[in-house]
């Protein structure tokens, strides 16, 4: 299910759905319903119209799902 290496990941910061996307190849739909769920990483809000994911987060996920 991972599709990139969690090493082309920078250290810290924040993700938008487009870029966690490369690294966790599902629909957009698929992501929110597991951010919902608890599957995935939750979101944070930078603003009213942007959110995000903590790269911390997102590599941790990445780790999990490949069995490191």
């Amino acid at each position: 299910m991972v599709k990139d290496s969690a090493a082309e990941l920078p250290s810290t910061g924040y993700l938008r759905l487009s870029a966690v996307r490369r690294f966790i190849p599902v629909a957009a739909s698929t992501w929110w319903a597991g951010c919902k769920s608890g599957r995935f990483p939750a979101p944070v809000k930078l603003g009213p119209r942007t959110t995000a994911w903590r790269v911390e987060d997102i590599r941790a996920l990445i780790e999990s799902l490949s069995g490191h």
